[in-house]
């Protein structure tokens, strides 16, 4: 069963706020804004949850941890200690103060990629993929609000076409996807 998607484009963020703002008072289930640039306070409005992304940089960092720790461990005392500036060799423990500005680096390291990383793919947005805004114009100056008519049942398409026009669009578009 194809679906019906309503695209209402604005060319400001403040009415876009208000718009939305009107339209999930009355109801209506927004699926998606697209917008050049973050448009803060819009999460709360259409009713983004929060991301698990902090979870995962804690996780991250942990590795990098771990892992600097570890390699620090073999590559300094077991593999080839070596007698830098009279320090003793003999346990990682008597190292250990040494080693730490490796060690926050590489935790730093490991979170910061592991987070891009996860973020590219959650979104969808990794090299060569198609992007999947729905007007390349909202990449410079426009902010579109998509609304899924299978997840809005209680509405036609014409009283959600009067309801977004109430809110100041410029433009609409209606798809069946």
């Amino acid at each position: 069963m194809a679906d019906k998607v309503i695209y209402a484009m604005y060319d400001d963020d403040d009415v876009l706020k208000d718009g939305a703002k009107k339209l999930v008072a009355k109801g209506v289930k927004v699926s998606e804004v697209f917008s050049p640039f973050p448009i803060h306070g819009i999460d709360p409005i259409i009713g983004v949850v929060h991301t698990r992304l902090g979870i995962m940089a804690f996780i991250y960092g942990l590795t990098g941890l771990l892992l600097a720790t570890i390699g620090m461990r073999y590559f300094m005392i077991t593999d080839w200690p070596m007698n830098i500036g009279g320090k003793p060799n003999n346990t990682y423990l008597e190292n250990m103060l040494a080693f730490i500005p490796v060690t926050f680096e590489f935790t730093v390291l490991c979170a910061a990629h592991g987070m891009a990383l996860t973020y590219f793919l959650r979104n969808k947005t990794l090299p060569g993929l198609k992007a999947s805004n729905p007007d390349p114009r909202t990449t410079d100056d426009r902010f579109v609000v998509e609304v899924r008519m299978s997840q809005n049942t209680q509405f036609t398409d014409v009283e959600m076409v009067e309801m977004f026009k109430q809110t100041g669009i410029v433009e609409l578009d209606q798809k069946d996807i």
